[in-house]
């Protein structure tokens, strides 16, 4: 196997923060010791995060088991989306600051899945992935971000699940989505122009002082 070196591109303000939840954690359960100190192991999350690589490669690149690489990854993983915000605790912030208001919208994160895997198959994306749904703020901030669902469930009906535009009803906030969120009654989404079919093909009159082409009179 051949190694080399290669850029995340990641600010090391990140790398600290990442480390230092995991020097916390450490201290806190009175971790014996590891073969990566908690900026490596910062790095070795992050970079399975950020480029996607097996737990394979992550492990052979940084030295270490890859039951361990899997290990550190899912105790990271944790470690952070235990200090996420909750909803309703996310969305009265969010009031509190005084957005005009907010954009609520869904992404998909892509994810490995063979063929057989319908569920995290989605058809808007034509790939295998996870549903999550996003609250922004008017700047492009980050508010508050979902848990994940398969990527065959509609935006929509993520919402609908994690109760999102409720809670932003409820507090009162302008909610702007796209067009795949059509059918609810609080956020405001584009206008969606309906195609009368019986119109499709159908001739256009000839405007007054006009000739029809086939009563047109031809130059002798």
């Amino acid at each position: 196997m051949l190694f080399y070196r290669a850029a995340l591109p990641l600010s090391s303000r990140t790398l600290t923060f990442v480390a230092g939840v995991i020097r916390r954690h450490r201290a806190s359960i009175g971790s014996s010791w590891r073969k990566l100190n908690p900026g490596k192991q910062a790095l070795l999350v992050l970079v399975y995060l950020r480029k996607g690589e097996t737990f394979d490669e992550i492990a052979a690149g940084f030295e270490v088991g890859t039951a361990t690489a899997w290990r550190y990854v899912n105790e990271t993983v944790a470690l952070l989306a235990a200090r996420a915000p909750k909803l309703r605790k996310a969305v009265r912030e969010a009031k509190k600051a005084g957005h005009a208001y907010v954009v609520v919208d869904g992404t998909l994160i892509p994810i490995d899945r063979v063929a057989a895997d319908r569920p995290f198959y989605s058809g808007k994306h034509k790939r295998h992935g996870m549903n999550l749904q996003v609250i922004a703020s008017p700047d492009g901030g980050i508010v508050w971000v979902s848990g994940a669902l398969p990527g065959s469930v509609h935006d929509k009906k993520a919402e609908w699940i994690w109760g999102v535009l409720a809670e932003l009803e409820a507090a009162g906030l302008i909610t702007l989505a796209d067009k795949g969120y059509q059918g609810s009654a609080y956020a405001k989404i584009p206008y969606r122009e309906r195609t009368n079919p019986n119109r499709r093909n159908r001739p256009t009159a000839p405007t007054p002082g006009s000739a029809h082409p086939a009563s047109a009179r031809t130059p002798s």
